[in-house]
């Protein structure tokens, strides 16, 4: 890094133009700060995005998948996650203190951080209150890389002890591809009719494939 002219180190380049001008590879260097004996920080930096497609990808890998990262001991594992987490809870606040309708596009990258870079199904729920902000984000049900099996009167109970008012249903496909299939659209249906008998809403189904993100209020499917 010190061999790089001091308008190319990230450390320089951010504290000059801002962070939004590195790109993630520079981000992801200045995290890990120094690099392997015979390999900088910066090619090290894009070997490990390489290697876990994204930054995503990277930051959500579990600490047992990345004790196995030569040169990524406890502290640098544990800043990774941290970074994850911090970017989480800030998302979180912002989505308690107002509707969800204000900022759709945190709801996107909120759930893309918790579902876009998993390997396995996962349906989660955004239960919200009266004023439609968030009580809270609750993975519910785990299933295959090809389906998962979800009980609606399970989302129906847990909307009740959190005296919900409406949620927002979302999954990922680990393919990468977002279109809702014929199982989804039959399972969204069934939620809305079950929540619909508690009186609760179902505002939107969210699909995550990787970085896209697919809404079924948008597509006209609710």
């Amino acid at each position: 890094m010190k061999d790089l002219p001091a308008a190319l180190r990230p450390r320089e380049k951010l504290l000059a133009f801002g962070p939004a001008a590195l790109g993630d590879t520079e981000l992801l260097a200045l995290l890990l700060r120094t690099g392997l004996p015979g390999k900088g920080v910066l090619e090290w930096s894009h070997e490990l995005m390489t290697r876990f497609g994204g930054l995503a990808g990277l930051l959500g890998t579990d600490s047992v998948a990345l004790k196995g990262v030569k040169g990524l001991g406890p502290a640098k594992r544990a800043e990774l996650q941290a970074v994850l987490e911090l970017a989480r809870r800030a998302m979180r606040a912002d989505l308690v203190s107002e509707p969800v309708f204000d900022s759709p596009d945190k709801v996107r990258d909120f759930l893309r951080l918790h579902l876009g870079h998993l390997d396995h199904e996962v349906f989660g729920v955004m239960f919200l209150d009266i004023g439609h902000r968030l009580l809270a984000y609750e993975p519910m049900f785990r299933g295959s890389v090809s389906q998962a099996s979800v009980y609606p009167r399970e989302v129906a109970r847990r909307s009740l002890a959190l005296n919900a008012s409406a949620v927002i249903l979302a999954h990922n496909h680990p393919s990468g591809r977002c279109e809702p299939s014929t199982a989804d659209e039959v399972l969204t249906r069934r939620l809305i009719d079950a929540l619909a008998l508690v009186d609760v809403r179902v505002l939107d189904h969210l699909i995550v494939g990787g970085r896209q993100v697919t809404s079924f209020a948008e597509r006209g499917l609710l």
